[in-house]
């Protein structure tokens, strides 16, 4: 195992802040800016800041590799709450003696026959009564089900406002013919290697055990005696449904979307899988987007741009709103408009960003072309490209 001891008793998701279900994004940024934060070059002679550097990276070059972090998670979940204790003579160091109490939690089970569990410790009795009901019949563990990735196409104004959007999936269901116990007879046996409950253990090196799917019954904890001819013997069937997904407002295009418990159904009372959803978001042919922002670009006139005056502007799904112009706008300029944009997650607007562009007439006649003519003679001193010269020069 990879993963060293000192690792598994460190909360490497309370070191970068994120919750144990966060994505590699979610925790790509908040390594990024807790970096920054902590970096030593930010902060010379902190010798605090230069070890919360230390275990920022540290975290980061654990959970951002997909493996890693599944080790670390799965040693977490085994012995991340004290379920290790060093061994004699061991120094803090090296292998481990596992105490099952700790691992499975009480002492002094009852046996399948209702007396003490007798030669075995406290610990070990309540990994054997987990396996028995107190009426004596083999329980097998629940599983959960999987997780479902689907997609879904917006158009741009579903994106901004949010939308209620038919879902159709396909996902494993427990099989209709057979119950979902994979028998057709409906009467299943608990397989006898890893005694019903759908792991094995194997050594993973320095002590650790590690556990595995059983590969005798694929992990279900049970064995089919007659394999149903629908799911044949696996007690899931390959199950379609539709349902109505709320998309909330603001989403953006390649988000990924995750609804707890909407996944694939779970087996003998295992929770429900979660499901993924990766939204795309179609264009717009006036508006566009930068992040809460919206923008669009609004024509205007030579005049409105040298002499100022006012613009009306479109805005997404609400009535246009009117801008003032400064005169002498240049072309290009942007103008806000507050409160004219996307959703924000804390239910606030972002701004409409409204760039100028100055319409030139394809060609001009009559008292347009005299008007123009005496206003180049009158601006014959101004030239609009000394500037550009005089920056070229320079460099």
């Amino acid at each position: 195992m990879s993963i060293s001891r000192d690792l598994l008793e460190k909360d490497l998701y309370k070191v970068l802040g994120v919750p144990k279900d966060a994505t590699e994004a979610e925790i790509k940024k908040a390594y990024r800016k807790l970096a920054r934060e902590f970096h030593p070059d930010a902060n010379k002679g902190d010798a605090k800041a230069e070890e919360r550097f230390k275990e920022i990276s540290e975290a980061n070059d654990v959970l951002s590799d997909a493996k890693r972090r599944k080790e670390y998670d799965e040693g977490r979940a085994l012995f991340g709450n004290g379920g290790f204790r060093p061994g004699p003579g061991a120094g803090g160091t090296g292998s481990f003696n596992f105490d099952l109490s700790d691992l499975f939690g009480g002492s002094g089970s009852t046996t399948q026959g209702g007396g003490q569990g007798g030669g075995f410790g406290g610990g070990l009795g309540d990994v054997f009564g987990g396996l028995f009901n107190r009426g004596g019949g083999t329980r097998v563990q629940p599983r959960r089900g999987q997780d479902i990735e689907s997609e879904v196409t917006l158009s741009f104004t579903e994106a901004v406002d949010g939308a209620t959007v038919p879902l159709r999936m396909s996902s494993q269901a427990p099989c209709k013919a057979c119950s979902g116990t994979g028998d057709k007879n409906g009467t299943p046996r608990v397989c006898p290697t890893c005694v019903g409950t759908g792991q094995v253990s194997r050594g993973g090196g320095g002590g650790f055990s590690l556990t595995d799917p059983c590969v005798d019954c694929k992990g279900r904890g049970l064995i089919a005696e007659t394999p149903c001819e629908v799911c044949h013997g696996s007690g899931r069937a390959k199950s379609s449904r539709t349902m109505q997904v709320r998309i909330p407002p603001g989403v953006t295009d390649g988000q990924r979307i995750r609804l707890r418990g909407k996944g694939a159904p779970g087996e003998r009372g295992g929770p429900a899988g979660d499901l993924y959803v990766v939204v795309h978001v179609g264009k717009h042919p006036v508006f566009g987007r930068k992040d809460a922002n919206l923008t669009v670009t609004v024509p205007v006139s030579f005049t409105e741009a040298a002499l100022g005056g006012e613009v009306k502007v479109p805005t997404l799904g609400g009535p246009p709103v009117t801008l003032k112009l400064p005169p002498g706008t240049p072309n290009g300029r942007t103008l806000r408009a507050r409160g004219k944009g996307a959703v924000r997650k804390d239910g606030s607007r972002g701004d409409l960003l409204v760039t100028v562009e100055v319409a030139v007439p394809d060609k001009s006649e009559g008292k347009a072309l005299d008007a123009l003519e005496a206003y180049r003679e009158a601006t014959a001193d101004f030239d609009p490209r000394a500037e550009l010269f005089k920056a070229a020069k320079g460099a």
